[in-house]
């Protein structure tokens, strides 16, 4: 066989697939377009009775306004594309300013497609599928909580940075054998950033530099001593300065980021009035840790969303600014806690074949949410609060990987009914929570041993149970 005959029999498999998946169904979107999105150029695709259906665009801003110029000249009004990494955001932003409806859908909805993969067929199959309502947009955050989004990832990223430096530190002070954080539990607090500046500064006695070490450092001065009695080495000197340098330059850079991050929620809307900047006022230094915002952002958080969400047992502020960046402060965008549930990847996916379940692991995602939900989740594991009890019995009967991800389902249901309705929260206690568990594994008892012909009976007083 031909290359060429290769190549037309792969066309009439794939015209004989859609054929088959369209077959019957109704055209919701008729005049549709499909773009797929590519790095350098865009491959757009409109439906067929239009001449030169298929053209390709570049990726500078006359090349999208082109695009959204002749997808307006064919009368489209409804475009489709695929979340290529972030080179789609240009192009939603060009074409939604334009007045077409952008929808953004996952890429796996639309892979399943046979024959020889090329950019010309995948925007054509996107334009079709979409043609015939068989595609499904992604949630996106409004344009203001999109900023939020973007300068929090960004401090993010910051404290992962500074992170970075403080592992450079300590493989400096390893490297000299001064073995400051074995003998400190931070060594960029108080005492330890006291004294390794004054070691950058050229101080070599140890005593002097145990001397600095704050009231509330368990260590004895004896310890400190011994731990900063070492080999000092120009190289490792040089590295430690550029690492403490870098640390403090990050440090500025995520509190500039904290007045940017302040402005944005002073402007957002929510069931109180708004709060102007700056007026929210400075939490004291020792009142907040290194990488904790320094405005008092869980008032803001209480403001917007109508509810204290940090009530809730393993929730902190993070985790609830990380909703409000992911998200937006209105989660009736999505229809149930349920739905909400699975778009957080954190419920069973049940694949059913031949009426029994397959597989019903959780979906692999990287919502930034979900992750944060279980960090808080992971940290239930000596809580005595209710969240703490049923992570331990979920843990008992699943394991802890499940545990966790059972835990941060039930966190983010109660998440969402509570901003939802706008009701507080209650905690009902762990001692009330274990009664009602054992009453009702008591009565799952009493009616398997009825069914069973059997009767309970206390074996202290020997009377039946009722």
């Amino acid at each position: 066989m031909t290359f060429e005959n290769c190549n037309t029999d792969r066309s009439k498999v794939r015209e004989a697939f859609e054929a088959k998946v369209i077959d019957g169904l109704p055209m919701e979107n008729p005049n549709a377009a499909g773009i797929d999105i590519g790095s350098t150029e865009h491959y757009v695709a409109v439906p067929s009775h239009f001449p030169n259906p298929v053209r390709t665009f570049g990726c500078y801003t006359p090349d999208l306004l082109s695009m959204a110029s002749w997808l307006k000249e064919c009368k489209i009004n409804s475009v489709v594309m695929e979340s290529t990494g972030v080179y789609w955001v240009p192009v939603y932003k060009v074409l939604t300013d334009s007045g077409l409806q952008v929808e953004l859908v996952d890429a796996r909805h639309a892979k399943n497609v046979p024959g020889r993969k090329t950019d010309v067929w995948d925007c054509q199959w996107l334009c079709k599928l979409h043609m015939y309502g068989l595609l499904r947009g992604c949630f996106l955050p409004p344009s203001d909580v999109i900023a939020l989004r973007t300068y929090f990832r960004h401090r993010s990223s910051l404290v992962e940075a500074a992170t970075q430096q403080v592992l450079r530190m300590q493989k400096c002070l390893e490297q000299m054998n001064l073995q400051l954080h074995k003998v400190i539990s931070d060594i960029t607090g108080l005492s330890g950033m006291k004294m390794l500046r004054a070691i950058i500064a050229g101080e070599r006695d140890p005593k002097i530099l145990a001397e600095m070490r704050h009231y509330s450092v368990k260590a004895t001065e004896e310890e400190i001593i011994s731990a900063l009695t070492g080999y000092y080495r120009d190289e490792q000197l040089f590295a430690l300065e550029q690492a403490v340098d870098a640390f403090d330059f990050i440090h500025s850079q995520m509190d500039k980021c904290d007045i940017k991050i302040e402005q944005v929620l002073g402007e957002l809307s929510g069931s109180g009035a708004p709060t102007p900047p700056g007026t929210n006022g400075k939490l004291k230094s020792r009142n907040r840790s290194k990488n904790q915002m320094n405005f008092d952002a869980r008032s803001e958080m209480t403001r917007i969303f109508g509810v204290d969400l940090t009530q809730i047992e393993g929730i902190e502020t993070h985790t609830v600014m990380t909703l409000l960046s992911e998200c937006g402060p209105d989660l009736s965008r999505f229809a149930s806690e349920k739905h909400f549930a699975s778009w957080l990847a954190l419920c069973p996916n049940h694949q059913i074949t031949g009426g029994k379940v397959r597989r019903n692991r959780t979906r692999r995602g990287k919502n930034r949410l979900a992750t944060a939900l279980c960090l808080a989740a992971q940290s239930m594991h000596r809580s005595q609060s209710v969240m703490g009890a049923y992570f331990r019995r979920q843990k008992a009967k699943l394991g802890t990987p499940k545990a966790i991800t059972a835990t941060a389902h039930r966190m983010a249901r109660l998440i969402y009914i509570l901003v939802t309705r706008g009701e507080e929260y209650y905690s009902q206690g762990q001692t009330n929570y274990e009664q009602k568990y054992k009453e009702r594994q008591l009565a799952n008892l009493k009616k398997q041993a009825l069914n069973q012909g059997f009767t309970l009976v206390e074996t202290v007083s020997g009377v039946a149970v009722s």
